[in-house]
């Protein structure tokens, strides 16, 4: 070929790669081939930008040329970015994304902070700020340990910029758990012992971004007016007449979530009955139930059981060797626990639920019942009080296997009130004799006509159960390694299934599907199963050896502290003998540990190598194959 022609061929050559990256940089047509599928936009996401009215602005402000940066938070941009052209290309038009880069000193640094949005320790800015007409609204800046909740953020900022001007729904908060931090009784009692007082939990956070939540009080004689929804979160002596107004709410067709708890870690482990005691309060019950209303409702709940599941068992580290043991009582749900056709869990894959309770629902005319979350075939329930006197690792010995269980479900339809003959009567004073004649000449005031109570539901009713209440808690929520630093890294879904419930009851079903996703770094299972694998065969051996370490060096140390006035060793030969076994049999142990674990890291090593060699190699194989089938390929044309 002539010099001529070669130029010419390499320039189309060059051209043509331009114009392919190009055209797949704008081209509607695109393939989401990661595991967790978190490019894809969810059916929420897509309903509510369709639901966009005026033309919508993202300006994206990331400070990409700031010093220092990470590689995972510029790689984690990167992500943020190409899921905003996401949102673009599915608005239809209606949204507009400006890439912003703030340098110090500029009018676009000017604007981020006009926005709301905050700059590191290194002034570099990393958040999103929607603005809709006269309305705006912004992520401050966006944290890797938020990334499996990226495409509910975005979709967040965007249903709020477009709703400010509306009216968030109230919903009614009972719970004696410190959800919103400490009440004022608890407050007042940690300042007289110089305590800091507790913080809310972040699912009630999440819960105040889209509802105003109304608090309740346990001894309230009715609830606030305008309610669209109540949680119900371990009720503890709820009175009468808040009983009644619960029920006669839940046959009015406003929907419930309620969740008990057989064994609330909170008042079992953190000292909240001591706490109160201390106060001269009665200590809050480790079980909550509201038997009462189950009762009439169909709910057969035990207060006193705990549901026990051999498959699901967490495994936890019970001991300071490293001994990892199986926990029943400690359930890791998976998907196979999970209802895929249910609006609530179906985007769901992973819970902890810690010492839960279970129910059935007698069915009834009417009445659909749809389970949530089911334990496996090999379950069963436990006493409570068998908790306190066996040790953790060795429950499942003393269960009885009786098949799945029910651990929160959906009813839907008609129920029948809890209170037959309507609300409960005022309890006299104390002081009032039941013989006390009132004085004849003072009439006694009109009774006021009360309103009849429903017998049955009015339309449909919505009741949502969850036997265990640990599950909302930050530390059950979120990894704890992090949790300390205030990074708030999910290890399960289980804030999600508190959005779930609160979102489906209130029928704000946009948001439903948009919650977590995989994040962009994978775990490297392979890794981690060799790990367990040799764990599992030299756990063993490391405890015994470790074992043997101690006494050598104590029986070391107590020969060596036999000292004279002088401080001189005084040693026989027998003695210094034996001195000399210990401290070989202590060379050889440290010897023997150092080759255990030198063994326990030969296969991760010698993976590590192939998938180095892999990496180097497959480029210039793939790129010599292609060359020789292309000159082959040539030479027979």
């Amino acid at each position: 070929m002539k010099p001529g022609l070669k130029a010419l061929a390499l320039t189309f050559l060059f051209a043509g790669l331009v114009l392919v990256n190009y055209l797949a940089g704008h081209l509607p047509l695109r393939f989401d081939a990661t595991a967790g599928k978190i490019y894809t936009l969810t059916s929420g996401t897509r309903a509510i930008l369709g639901q966009i009215g005026e033309p919508l602005t993202l300006d994206f402000y990331f400070s990409r040329d700031a010093e220092g940066l990470p590689i995972q938070i510029k790689n984690y941009a990167d992500q943020v970015q190409e899921m905003l052209r996401q949102y673009v290309r599915a608005s239809g038009g209606k949204i507009t994304l400006n890439v912003i880069n703030p340098r110090p000193d500029t009018s676009e640094e000017e604007a981020a902070a006009r926005a709301g949005l905050q700059s590191g320790s290194d002034g570099a800015y990393f958040g999103l700020s929607a603005t809709q007409a006269d309305q705006t609204a912004s992520i401050p800046g966006f944290g890797l340990q938020r990334e499996q909740l990226l495409e509910y953020d975005l979709t967040q900022l965007i249903f709020t910029v477009q709703h400010q001007q509306e009216d968030k729904k109230k919903v009614g908060l009972i719970t004696s758990l410190p959800l919103q931090g400490s009440s004022a009784q608890e407050m007042q009692m940690m300042m007289m012992l110089g305590q800091q007082p507790k913080q809310g939990q972040y699912v009630v956070r999440e819960w105040a971004k889209n509802f105003n939540l109304q608090s309740v009080a346990p001894d309230a004689d009715k609830l606030p007016d305008g309610l669209a929804a109540l949680a119900i979160i371990h009720p503890e002596n709820l009175s009468p007449k808040l009983q009644f107004a619960i029920d006669q709410f839940i046959l009015s067709g406003k929907p419930v979530f309620l969740a008990l708890d057989p064994s609330s870690q909170y008042f079992k482990n953190q000292g909240g009955s001591q706490q109160m005691m201390m106060m001269g309060a009665p200590p809050p019950n480790v079980s909550s139930d509201l038997p009462l209303l189950l009762r009439a409702y169909g709910v057969d709940y035990n207060p006193g059981n705990i549901a026990a599941d051999l498959t699901h068992a967490t495994k936890v580290q019970t001991s300071r060797s490293g001994a990892v043991s199986s926990i029943p009582t400690w359930l890791s749900l998976d998907h196979d626990s999970v209802n895929p056709a249910s609006p609530v869990t179906a985007p769901l894959s992973s819970f902890l639920f810690v010492e839960a309770g279970s129910f059935t629902v007698a069915p009834a005319p009417g009445l659909t019942v749809t389970p949530l979350l089911e334990t496996s075939a090999q379950s069963g329930d436990l006493p409570s009080a068998l908790l306190d006197s066996v040790p953790p690792e060795q429950l499942g010995r003393s269960l009885k296997v009786t098949g799945k269980h029910t651990l929160a479900a959906l009813l839907q339809g008609k129920l029948r009130t809890a209170f037959p003959d309507g609300a409960p009567k005022d309890e006299k004073p104390k002081d009032e004799k039941p013989d006390e004649k009132k004085d004849a000449a003072t009439p006694a005031p009109p009774a006021a006509l009360a309103a009849p109570s429903l017998k049955e539901s009015s339309g449909t009713s919505t009741l949502l159960i969850i036997a265990d209440t640990d599950w909302l808690f930050d530390q059950i929520i979120f990894d704890r390694n992090y949790l300390q630093s205030g990074l708030l890294k999910p290890q399960n879904d289980d804030l999600d299934l508190a959005s779930n419930a609160l979102d489906f009851i209130t029928s704000s079903t946009e948001l439903l599907s948009v919650r977590g996703k995989g994040a962009s770094l994978r775990p490297f299972t392979v890794v981690q199963e060799m790990e367990t694998q040799a764990l599992k065969k030299y756990g063993d051996q490391l405890t015994a050896l470790e074992s043997r370490l101690g006494e050598v060096q104590s029986k070391l140390s107590g020969l060596q502290a036999k000292r004279t006035d002088g401080g001189r060793l005084v040693a026989t030969p027998d003695m210094q003998a034996e001195i000399e076994k210990f401290q070989k049999d202590q060379r050889a142990i440290v010897h023997e540990q150092r080759e255990i674990k030198r063994t326990l890291r030969e296969d991760e090593d010698a993976l590590g190598r192939r998938l180095l060699w892999v990496n180097l190699l497959a480029t210039p194989l793939f790129v010599g194959v292609f060359g020789l089938w292309f000159a082959r390929a040539r030479r027979r044309t």
